[in-house]
């Protein structure tokens, strides 16, 4: 775990900067620079390019990450093989999307025309993105996820808030915004091209001979296969946002996404976690090391809850004090009970640990196809069924339920075919510290009239309860010895 932990600690950094970042343009910048109505349009056209993205790119992330140890000798000529296949389906993809294009400005004439203005940008930022995910891919295959990291999180949303600052001091017009986004994407693939190629880690080689037709078959086969899971995975994400536009209106969506995107910083940690583990589960699969896989199934499910859980508590706690900062807050507060829904469904990917992952490389990852499919289904329905009720909170409903039994179907499954399980006692502790944390302050400290205060107040309360019970109970021993480490070395 120490490589693990070490890569970890880099990607965290890089994806919390980009978290404040990001909270800083969907919290202020976005809300102030954009109406309602711009703001949805403007998260409806990133939403849809990047439900397209899993499709274009073929499952190819999975295989490369799954096959590149047996192919290292022939590196190059596998990362090349891998970047024209994903041409091959983005190419697909924009001939469908194109032939369907028709239908597509019909779901939104109604309720969010302003979409169909910019139907081509999707293309644009798809095509991009697909090729980002190969190279990201092809990184992670080297554990080199720090730099990948922050370009993918950190730098794409530098360059959305300068583009953003552009429009506010007049230079460009809410349709040029719209237009240059696929620019944004095209710079973060250059970039990452460039560290690429000053890691001499970015060659194009064509001689697919010394790739056997054997393993070619059982590369693209197992692509493939993935694609739909993986795919079914982001539709289960993202359908609920582009519902919303469709069925409800583009204000609601932008109220939607404010309250979605205070939320998902709580799955952080655990998605840095992912991009590191991933190769060393398909390592381990590859020599059949299960006891470490079920080992690191455990200790990944604590170690990410720990983390995880505070930032909820933390959130929720001061969920009227963060929308306070928000503009226009009385228009986008209406979507503080998204945060309360999707933070909870959040949290099942977080307590059910690396389920997905040790499923997609084991020799059982054809049921990730069908857990993945039976839920999009599943999450579509039900949003088909609670927005027109509940609105924008039947979304957030419908994304929590399916996540929750995504997860647990997951579960059930690991169990029963490789007798693993995430959940200890450890975890148990995790969470009845979490409660006592979150319920001491909350029912002992008063709302106070100073928000930045009560904010601070009631943050440090939640932490000195919250750390004091992690010490004290003890539920993660080496992430404890880790930290005491650490400070020792900045003792004076």
């Amino acid at each position: 775990m120490g490589k693990i932990a070490k890569q970890s600690i880099l990607t965290t950094i890089s994806s919390y900067l980009g978290v404040l970042i990001g909270y800083v343009n969907i919290l202020w910048l976005l809300p102030y620079a954009l109406t309602p109505s711009e703001f949805g349009a403007f998260r409806t056209i990133q939403d849809m390019a990047l439900l397209l993205v899993p499709f274009a790119q073929l499952g190819l992330g999975h295989g490369i990450t799954r096959f590149y140890p047996q192919v290292k000798k022939h590196k190059f000529t596998f990362f090349t093989f891998s970047l024209i296949w994903c041409l091959v389906g983005f190419t697909a993809v924009a001939v469908l999307f194109l032939v369907f294009k028709d239908e597509i400005i019909r779901t939104y004439s109604v309720n969010s025309p302003q979409v169909n203005n910019y139907l081509g940008v999707v293309l644009i930022i798809t095509f991009f993105s697909v090729i980002h995910t190969i190279l990201d891919a092809f990184m992670r295959s080297f554990l080199k996820v720090a730099i990948p990291t922050f370009i993918r999180e950190v730098m794409v949303r530098l360059l959305v808030s300068a583009w953003i600052v552009t429009f506010l001091l007049g230079w460009i017009d809410f349709y040029q915004v719209m237009m240059g986004l696929g620019l944004l994407y095209l710079m973060a693939v250059l970039f990452m091209i460039a560290y690429m190629l000053k890691r001499d880690l970015f060659r194009l080689k064509f001689n697919f001979g010394v790739l056997s037709q054997s393993f070619k078959g059982e590369f693209i086969k197992y692509s493939l296969i993935t694609f739909l899971g993986t795919a079914g995975s982001i539709l289960i994400m993202k359908i609920d946002s582009l519902m919303v536009s469709a069925m409800i209106s583009l204000d609601a969506n932008a109220i939607y996404t404010i309250g979605f995107s205070i939320a998902v910083v709580i799955e952080m940690p655990r998605r840095a976690i992912s991009q590191v583990v991933m190769p060393v589960i398909a390592e381990s699969f590859a020599g059949g090391r299960l006891d470490q896989i079920h080992q690191l199934y455990k200790k990944v499910a604590v170690n990410q809850l720990i983390i995880c859980l505070l930032l909820f508590i933390g959130l929720w706690a001061n969920i009227d004090n963060l929308y306070h900062f928000v503009p226009n807050r009385d228009v986008y507060e209406a979507g503080k009970w998204v945060v309360l829904l999707i933070g909870l469904g959040k949290l099942s990917d977080v307590i059910f640990s690396v389920n997905g992952e040790i499923i997609v490389f084991s020799k059982y990852y054809l049921f990730n196809i069908t857990s993945t499919l039976l839920m999009s289904l599943v999450v579509i329905l039900l949003n088909l069924m609670l927005i027109p009720s509940y609105g924008i909170e039947g979304a957030a409903m419908a994304s929590f339920v399916a996540m929750f039994f995504y997860n647990l179907l997951k579960y059930y499954y690991i169990k029963v075919k490789l007798h693993f399980t995430p959940f200890t006692w450890d975890l148990a502790k995790v969470i009845l510290v979490g409660l006592v944390a979150y319920y001491i302050p909350t029912l002992l400290l008063p709302t106070l009239d100073n928000i930045f205060l009560d904010l601070i107040i009631r943050s440090a309360l939640i932490m000195i309860i919250y750390l004091t019970g992690i010490y004290v109970f003890n539920p993660s021993p080496e992430g404890k010895n880790m930290v005491l480490n650490a400070l020792n070395k900045i003792k004076p």
